[in-house]
């Protein structure tokens, strides 16, 4: 192989490697499309008593209760605003616990 070749190929080769740790570093939240479909007309705003996703005082007692505690408010419904399986009833309970983190990950970076 001829000196030129070789460095192409290796410059081909780190050209894809840049471009998978791109990828890794954009990668969209799991939780996000459920958040955005399911949770996101209550929780942008506050509306029936939901605490807003930028009112970090709000979710101040949640986040000290746990995931496993928001999880069972969301799959039992906390009357009067927050529906069981908070309106998403085909959504699986892995997909409600990555939007609860895509929640948290949000209040608490203050993304």
């Amino acid at each position: 192989m001829r000196p030129k070749a070789g460095i192409q190929c290796i410059a081909i080769v780190l050209a894809g490697l840049l471009a998978a740790c791109d990828q890794g570093q954009t990668a969209e939240h799991p939780g996000k499309k459920t958040y955005e479909r399911y949770c996101f007309t209550c929780h942008a705003s506050g509306v029936a008593g939901a605490p807003a996703l930028d009112d970090s005082e709000a979710w101040k007692p949640r986040l000290d209760r746990g995931r496993d505690a928001m999880l069972r408010s969301v799959v039992q419904g906390m009357p009067p605003g927050m529906p069981p399986m908070g309106l998403c009833n085909a959504c699986t309970e892995e997909q409600i616990l990555e939007s609860i983190d895509y929640m948290i990950e949000s209040i608490t970076t203050g993304e």
